[in-house]
Protein backbone atom coordinates (compact mmCIF):
# COMPACT_ATOMS: atom_id res chain seq x y z
CA UNK A 1 0.00 0.00 0.00
CA UNK A 2 1.27 3.42 -0.96
CA UNK A 3 1.30 6.34 1.09
CA UNK A 4 -2.12 8.33 0.89
CA UNK A 5 -1.42 11.80 0.49
CA UNK A 6 -3.82 12.94 2.69
CA UNK A 7 -5.24 16.86 2.31
CA UNK A 8 -5.52 19.68 4.66
CA UNK A 9 -8.18 18.06 6.48
CA UNK A 10 -6.61 14.71 6.85
CA UNK A 11 -3.28 13.49 8.01
CA UNK A 12 -1.29 11.15 5.26
CA UNK A 13 -2.23 7.47 5.63
CA UNK A 14 -0.30 4.32 5.06
CA UNK A 15 -0.59 0.68 6.08
CA UNK A 16 2.84 -0.42 4.66
CA UNK A 17 4.92 -1.44 7.30
CA UNK A 18 8.26 -1.42 5.22
CA UNK A 19 6.90 2.49 3.89
CA UNK A 20 6.60 3.40 7.40
CA UNK A 21 9.17 1.97 9.06
CA UNK A 22 11.79 3.42 6.09
CA UNK A 23 10.07 6.90 6.75
CA UNK A 24 11.19 6.85 10.22
CA UNK A 25 14.29 5.85 9.22
CA UNK A 26 15.18 8.47 6.96
CA UNK A 27 14.45 11.46 8.83
CA UNK A 28 16.67 9.67 11.64
CA UNK A 29 19.41 9.52 8.65
CA UNK A 30 18.93 13.37 8.51
CA UNK A 31 19.38 13.83 12.20
CA UNK A 32 15.41 14.58 12.71
CA UNK A 33 13.96 13.33 16.04
CA UNK A 34 11.16 10.68 15.68
CA UNK A 35 7.87 10.61 17.66
CA UNK A 36 5.28 7.83 17.59
CA UNK A 37 1.92 8.14 19.32
CA UNK A 38 0.72 4.13 19.55
CA UNK A 39 -3.85 4.17 19.09
CA UNK A 40 -6.51 2.16 18.87
CA UNK A 41 -8.14 4.90 16.93
CA UNK A 42 -11.14 6.62 18.15
CA UNK A 43 -9.03 9.79 18.72
CA UNK A 44 -10.04 12.10 21.42
CA UNK A 45 -8.85 15.18 22.94
CA UNK A 46 -6.56 12.88 24.82
CA UNK A 47 -5.04 11.49 21.89
CA UNK A 48 -4.81 14.91 20.38
CA UNK A 49 -3.02 16.24 23.12
CA UNK A 50 -0.22 13.18 22.96
CA UNK A 51 0.29 14.07 19.18
CA UNK A 52 0.54 17.97 20.16
CA UNK A 53 3.34 16.89 22.41
CA UNK A 54 5.21 14.54 19.96
CA UNK A 55 4.52 17.74 17.82
CA UNK A 56 6.81 19.82 19.98
CA UNK A 57 9.41 18.13 20.75
CA UNK A 58 10.25 15.71 17.34
CA UNK A 59 9.99 16.60 13.59
CA UNK A 60 8.41 13.85 12.67
CA UNK A 61 5.36 12.59 14.14
CA UNK A 62 3.53 9.23 13.61
CA UNK A 63 0.04 7.94 15.08
CA UNK A 64 -0.77 4.30 14.77
CA UNK A 65 -4.13 3.24 14.54
CA UNK A 66 -4.76 -0.14 15.12
CA UNK A 67 -7.79 -1.74 17.06
CA UNK A 68 -5.75 -4.10 18.69
CA UNK A 69 -7.57 -7.73 18.70
CA UNK A 70 -5.65 -9.72 21.55
CA UNK A 71 -5.85 -7.18 24.45
CA UNK A 72 -9.47 -8.10 23.97
CA UNK A 73 -11.52 -10.83 26.04
CA UNK A 74 -13.85 -13.06 24.04
CA UNK A 75 -17.24 -11.40 25.95
CA UNK A 76 -15.74 -7.70 25.05
CA UNK A 77 -15.97 -5.15 22.57
CA UNK A 78 -14.18 -5.72 19.87
CA UNK A 79 -16.56 -5.84 17.50
CA UNK A 80 -18.16 -2.64 18.88
CA UNK A 81 -15.23 -0.57 19.28
CA UNK A 82 -15.50 2.63 17.32
CA UNK A 83 -13.56 2.73 14.07
CA UNK A 84 -13.37 6.51 12.95
CA UNK A 85 -10.72 6.67 9.84
CA UNK A 86 -11.68 9.49 8.44
CA UNK A 87 -12.49 11.98 11.86
CA UNK A 88 -9.43 10.03 13.39
CA UNK A 89 -6.94 11.54 10.50
CA UNK A 90 -8.47 14.69 11.23
CA UNK A 91 -7.53 14.86 14.46
CA UNK A 92 -4.40 13.76 13.54
CA UNK A 93 -3.48 16.32 11.14
CA UNK A 94 -5.23 19.26 13.22
CA UNK A 95 -2.91 17.83 16.02
CA UNK A 96 0.24 17.80 13.98
CA UNK A 97 0.72 14.24 13.01
CA UNK A 98 3.04 13.71 9.74
CA UNK A 99 1.99 10.03 9.26
CA UNK A 100 -1.08 7.52 10.05
CA UNK A 101 0.43 4.30 10.04
CA UNK A 102 -2.93 1.65 9.87
CA UNK A 103 -1.71 -1.80 9.99
CA UNK A 104 -3.91 -5.00 8.76
CA UNK A 105 -4.47 -7.45 11.65
CA UNK A 106 -2.98 -10.31 9.35
CA UNK A 107 -0.24 -8.23 8.85
CA UNK A 108 0.65 -7.37 12.92
CA UNK A 109 -1.01 -11.04 13.70
CA UNK A 110 0.53 -13.47 10.45
CA UNK A 111 -1.30 -17.22 10.26
CA UNK A 112 0.33 -19.67 12.97
CA UNK A 113 1.38 -16.19 14.93
CA UNK A 114 1.87 -18.04 18.63
CA UNK A 115 4.87 -15.28 20.32
CA UNK A 116 3.44 -12.70 22.76
CA UNK A 117 5.33 -10.81 25.30
CA UNK A 118 4.43 -11.20 29.04
CA UNK A 119 5.32 -8.93 32.18
CA UNK A 120 5.67 -10.95 34.64
CA UNK A 121 3.60 -9.47 37.92
CA UNK A 122 2.51 -6.05 36.85
CA UNK A 123 0.25 -7.68 34.43
CA UNK A 124 -1.44 -9.57 36.93
CA UNK A 125 -2.94 -7.46 39.35
CA UNK A 126 -5.59 -4.54 39.46
CA UNK A 127 -7.10 -4.43 35.87
CA UNK A 128 -4.96 -8.13 35.62
CA UNK A 129 -7.45 -9.62 37.69
CA UNK A 130 -10.29 -8.28 35.56
CA UNK A 131 -8.77 -9.05 32.41
CA UNK A 132 -5.72 -11.44 32.85
CA UNK A 133 -5.01 -11.98 28.94
CA UNK A 134 -5.17 -7.64 28.17
CA UNK A 135 -2.13 -7.21 28.77
CA UNK A 136 0.11 -9.78 27.24
CA UNK A 137 -2.13 -8.63 24.00
CA UNK A 138 -1.22 -4.92 24.94
CA UNK A 139 2.54 -5.83 25.59
CA UNK A 140 2.76 -8.11 22.54
CA UNK A 141 1.22 -5.03 19.89
CA UNK A 142 3.34 -2.37 21.55
CA UNK A 143 6.87 -4.10 21.34
CA UNK A 144 5.94 -5.26 17.40
CA UNK A 145 4.72 -1.33 16.94
CA UNK A 146 8.06 -0.23 18.10
CA UNK A 147 9.79 -2.81 15.31
CA UNK A 148 7.12 -1.82 12.74
CA UNK A 149 7.73 2.22 13.89
CA UNK A 150 11.63 2.48 15.34
CA UNK A 151 10.91 6.38 16.60
CA UNK A 152 13.04 8.08 19.38
CA UNK A 153 10.19 9.17 21.60
CA UNK A 154 6.46 7.57 22.20
CA UNK A 155 3.93 8.84 23.90
CA UNK A 156 1.35 7.40 26.40
CA UNK A 157 -1.17 9.05 28.57
CA UNK A 158 -1.18 9.09 32.11
CA UNK A 159 -4.84 8.09 32.55
CA UNK A 160 -4.12 4.25 31.65
CA UNK A 161 -1.47 4.32 34.70
CA UNK A 162 -1.39 0.66 34.88
CA UNK A 163 -0.51 0.16 30.43
CA UNK A 164 2.07 2.69 31.17
CA UNK A 165 3.93 1.52 33.83
CA UNK A 166 3.51 -1.70 32.15
CA UNK A 167 5.26 -0.85 28.91
CA UNK A 168 7.67 1.36 31.05
CA UNK A 169 8.90 -2.00 32.70
CA UNK A 170 8.84 -3.67 29.18
CA UNK A 171 10.92 -1.08 27.56
CA UNK A 172 13.44 -0.94 30.16
CA UNK A 173 13.66 -5.24 31.12
CA UNK A 174 14.26 -5.73 27.37
CA UNK A 175 16.44 -2.51 26.41
CA UNK A 176 14.43 -0.68 23.75
CA UNK A 177 16.24 2.37 22.46
CA UNK A 178 13.19 4.21 22.69
CA UNK A 179 11.94 6.67 25.52
CA UNK A 180 8.47 6.60 27.08
CA UNK A 181 7.03 9.65 27.29
CA UNK A 182 3.78 10.17 29.73
CA UNK A 183 1.70 12.96 29.46
CA UNK A 184 -1.35 14.00 31.88
CA UNK A 185 -4.70 12.92 31.47
CA UNK A 186 -6.92 15.48 29.67
CA UNK A 187 -10.25 15.77 31.06
CA UNK A 188 -13.66 16.85 30.45
CA UNK A 189 -14.68 19.96 32.39
CA UNK A 190 -16.63 18.10 35.29
CA UNK A 191 -13.51 16.22 35.78
CA UNK A 192 -14.08 12.88 34.07
CA UNK A 193 -11.41 11.11 32.27
CA UNK A 194 -11.80 11.43 28.40
CA UNK A 195 -11.79 7.96 27.04
CA UNK A 196 -13.20 6.52 23.79
CA UNK A 197 -15.55 4.28 26.16
CA UNK A 198 -16.85 7.27 26.96
CA UNK A 199 -19.87 7.16 23.73
CA UNK A 200 -20.96 4.22 25.24
CA UNK A 201 -22.35 6.00 28.39
CA UNK A 202 -25.91 7.51 27.75
CA UNK A 203 -26.47 10.95 29.85
CA UNK A 204 -27.84 9.45 33.28
CA UNK A 205 -24.42 6.86 33.10
CA UNK A 206 -22.59 9.75 32.29
CA UNK A 207 -23.29 11.45 35.51
CA UNK A 208 -22.57 8.97 37.18
CA UNK A 209 -19.66 7.69 36.33
CA UNK A 210 -18.16 11.31 38.36
CA UNK A 211 -18.10 9.23 40.86
CA UNK A 212 -14.68 8.22 39.84
CA UNK A 213 -13.55 11.65 39.90
CA UNK A 214 -14.84 12.41 42.97
CA UNK A 215 -13.40 9.02 44.48
CA UNK A 216 -9.68 10.63 43.16
CA UNK A 217 -10.40 14.15 44.85
CA UNK A 218 -11.59 12.44 48.16
CA UNK A 219 -7.81 10.58 48.10
CA UNK A 220 -6.44 14.20 47.08
CA UNK A 221 -7.85 15.99 49.75
CA UNK A 222 -7.11 13.66 52.35
CA UNK A 223 -3.55 13.30 52.11
CA UNK A 224 -3.08 17.01 51.58
CA UNK A 225 -4.91 17.32 55.23
CA UNK A 226 -2.28 15.11 56.07
CA UNK A 227 -4.08 11.22 56.24
CA UNK A 228 -1.11 8.62 56.13
CA UNK A 229 -4.01 5.62 57.62
CA UNK A 230 -3.65 4.54 53.65
CA UNK A 231 -5.65 1.32 54.90
CA UNK A 232 -8.10 3.27 57.03
CA UNK A 233 -8.63 5.93 53.81
CA UNK A 234 -8.65 3.05 51.35
CA UNK A 235 -11.69 1.88 52.98
CA UNK A 236 -13.48 5.46 52.80
CA UNK A 237 -12.25 5.89 48.74
CA UNK A 238 -13.98 2.30 47.98
CA UNK A 239 -17.14 3.82 49.87
CA UNK A 240 -17.21 6.77 47.94
CA UNK A 241 -16.79 4.82 44.36
CA UNK A 242 -19.78 2.75 45.37
CA UNK A 243 -21.99 5.17 46.85
CA UNK A 244 -24.43 5.37 43.65
CA UNK A 245 -25.89 2.04 42.91
CA UNK A 246 -25.28 2.59 39.57
CA UNK A 247 -21.37 2.23 39.86
CA UNK A 248 -20.58 -1.37 40.54
CA UNK A 249 -17.06 -0.82 42.11
CA UNK A 250 -14.03 -2.74 41.20
CA UNK A 251 -11.28 -1.24 43.01
CA UNK A 252 -10.69 1.89 44.72
CA UNK A 253 -6.79 1.78 46.13
CA UNK A 254 -3.53 3.64 47.10
CA UNK A 255 -0.38 2.30 45.94
CA UNK A 256 3.29 2.40 44.98
CA UNK A 257 4.05 4.46 41.21
CA UNK A 258 6.33 2.16 40.23
CA UNK A 259 5.47 -1.56 41.59
CA UNK A 260 1.80 -0.87 41.61
CA UNK A 261 2.24 -2.32 45.31
CA UNK A 262 -0.62 -1.01 48.17
CA UNK A 263 0.79 1.21 50.33
CA UNK A 264 0.09 0.91 54.14
CA UNK A 265 2.19 4.54 54.04
CA UNK A 266 3.23 6.85 51.67
CA UNK A 267 5.55 7.67 50.21
CA UNK A 268 6.56 10.59 48.51
CA UNK A 269 4.24 9.38 45.96
CA UNK A 270 1.17 8.08 45.52
CA UNK A 271 -1.12 6.73 43.08
CA UNK A 272 -4.59 6.38 43.32
CA UNK A 273 -6.33 3.69 41.43
CA UNK A 274 -10.41 3.11 40.71
CA UNK A 275 -11.85 1.00 38.23
CA UNK A 276 -15.73 0.74 37.40
CA UNK A 277 -18.50 -0.50 35.96
CA UNK A 278 -21.50 1.78 35.09
CA UNK A 279 -24.05 0.14 33.06
CA UNK A 280 -22.18 -2.33 30.66
CA UNK A 281 -19.19 0.25 30.28
CA UNK A 282 -15.91 -0.53 32.52
CA UNK A 283 -14.12 2.90 33.46
CA UNK A 284 -11.05 3.59 34.91
CA UNK A 285 -8.91 6.53 36.41
CA UNK A 286 -6.21 7.73 38.74
CA UNK A 287 -4.24 10.57 40.20
CA UNK A 288 -0.39 10.86 41.20
CA UNK A 289 -0.16 12.25 44.17
CA UNK A 290 2.85 14.57 45.01
CA UNK A 291 3.29 14.39 49.15
CA UNK A 292 6.94 15.99 48.90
Amino acid sequence: MSVDPGSDLLAPLTGSIAEVREAVRAAQRQGKRVGFVPTMGALHAGHASLIAAARRECDLVVVSIFVNPTQFAPHEDLAKYPRPLEADRRVCRQAGADLVFVPRVEDIYPAGFTTYVTVEGLSSILEGVARPTHFRGVTTVVLKLFQMVPADIAYFGQKDYQQQTIIRKMVADLNLPITIRVCPTIRETDGLAMSSRNVYLDSAQRQVSLALFRTLELARTELARGERNLPALRQRLRACLGSDPAVQPDYATLVDPDTLAELDTPGPRVVALVAARVGTTRLIDNAVIDLR
